[in-house]
């Protein structure tokens, strides 16, 4: 008696609860993941559909797969690099050879103006010594005129010295009948007309010029001529 009122009460019990269960809908379409957070996989990119997409994408090298994994690098990693980038040796020889043609012509330049310097330095040196040396020179010249060098020991000074200054490059320059020149020549004066002459020329020399090598020291002082107009 009291098993069956014990079962009696269990079924009813159970179709209670059966009938308060409220079934929740099923949820489709896109609002299905509205309330759930979007896992990492959802949300990344399928990055072989893309590659097998688009035939052209450039592919990685082996220096960036380095990069990116950190991984080692292995020397077939650089073989395209290197292949692309480094000349090749008749590049390499045409680059080395017009390197060395343009360092001889440096060194010949330089060359050159060491000796054009080394020269002109010498020419200076020169001019500085002789160039007082002139006035003596010119003492000479007058006491010649006089007859004043021609007798004595002063003969064989003036010699000497004039040797010792010719030997370092002082020469002389200017004599009467020589065409007038505004490099070389100083006119004093004119002296008139000459029918002898067809160009102003020195008629008498007052000084003597002197130059060192092509260079001036001093020009020569004369009186000129003018040749006779026709």
């Amino acid at each position: 008696m009291t098993e069956s009122g014990s079962a009696s009460f269990g079924d009813a019990a159970g179709e209670m609860a059966n009938e308060t269960e409220v079934e929740a809908p099923a949820e489709q379409g896109p609002s299905a993941s509205a309330g759930r957070p979007e896992s990492p996989a959802d949300s990344s990119p399928d990055t072989t559909a893309d590659s097998k997409a688009d035939p052209h994408r450039e592919e990685i090298s082996g220096v960036d797969n380095w990069l990116e994994e950190g991984g080692p690098l292995e020397p077939e990693d650089f073989a395209e690099e290197d292949a692309v980038v480094a000349p090749s040796a008749d590049v390499q020889l045409a680059e080395r050879t017009a390197d060395l043609q343009r360092l001889q012509a440096e060194y010949a330049n330089y060359r050159k103006r060491v000796d054009r310097d080394r020269q002109l330095i010498a020419e200076n040196a020169t001019y500085r010594v002789l160039a007082p040396i002139i006035e003596v020179l010119d003492t000479i010249d007058r006491a010649r005129e006089h007859g004043e060098v021609d007798e004595g020991g002063f003969k064989a000074v003036a010699d000497q010295l004039e040797a010792i200054v010719a030997n370092l490059g002082l020469t002389r320059f200017g004599a009467p009948g020589d065409p007038f020149d505004p490099n070389l020549h100083e006119a004093l004066s004119h002296m008139g007309t000459d029918p002898e002459v067809d160009v102003v020329t020195c008629k008498h020399i007052a000084k003597a010029g002197y130059k060192i090598g092509d260079r001036v020291v001093r020009a020569a002082q004369v009186l000129v001529v003018d040749p006779v107009d026709g």
